[in-house]
């Protein structure tokens, strides 16, 4: 079974401003992750099976507390999930409010010869409960999207199976949320660029090889 590499930074993000759109506070965090994941499920991109999530303090920062919820076989806006996480409050923080929640799960990439393999955090989703705004952020960190592997190699066969599918979903997430995604900042490891991964550079037949800081 081929090992995917994990870039230790995303290729590629896009983000939704959700202001105007949804409420803030949980509940909605929660309902807007759950439609979303709807979307990801659709395209075998993300099966949530967990929730996590850091604790602060306004004007502390962060406490370096950190909580993971289960939901396997659950609905993520199902009330006992919602009471779950208002459960985890840490007892001697009754003030901490929560960072931005990570929905965890796996996803399908399908190589070149149409192989289907299960990756943990093929895709990332995060959604904000912060009360100034929300806020949703899906990001990729694994080269199946591009057109060149990290090692600068092209792989149609593998891109061609793999960013329609990721394209189609994030067109069903701007269509969900009624916003058009904004791609996030370029990295070291690529740059989001519509509903996709832009182009590299190609010179001598290679891409960049990117192998030197993953």
């Amino acid at each position: 079974m081929p090992t995917l590499m994990r870039a230790p930074r995303e290729c590629g993000s896009w983000f939704w401003d959700l202001e105007g759109v949804t409420a803030t506070g949980l509940e909605p965090a929660l309902e807007t992750a759950a439609r979303m994941s709807a979307v990801l499920q659709e395209n075998e991109l993300l099966e949530p099976a967990s929730l996590e999530w850091s604790w602060f303090q306004v004007g502390k920062g962060g406490l370096g507390i950190h909580s993971r919820l289960d939901i396997v076989g659950r609905s993520l806006d199902d009330s006992e999930i919602v009471e779950g996480v208002r459960a985890c409050q840490p007892v001697g923080y009754p003030s901490a409010e929560m960072s931005e929640i990570f929905v965890v799960g796996s996803g399908t990439w399908i190589d070149a010869e149409g192989n289907r393999h299960r990756e943990p955090g093929l895709v990332e989703l995060t959604v904000s409960p912060d009360v100034i705004g929300p806020s949703a952020e899906l990001s990729v960190y694994h080269d199946v999207w591009g057109l060149c592997d990290f090692r600068g190699r092209p792989h149609p066969g593998v891109q061609a199976r793999n960013a329609p599918r990721l394209a189609a979903a994030l067109r069903g997430l701007d269509s969900l949320l009624g916003v058009v995604a904004e791609p996030g900042e370029p990295t070291y490891f690529g740059v989001a660029e519509g509903h996709g991964i832009k182009a590299p550079d190609i010179i001598d037949g290679l891409g960049p090889d990117l192998t030197d800081l993953l």
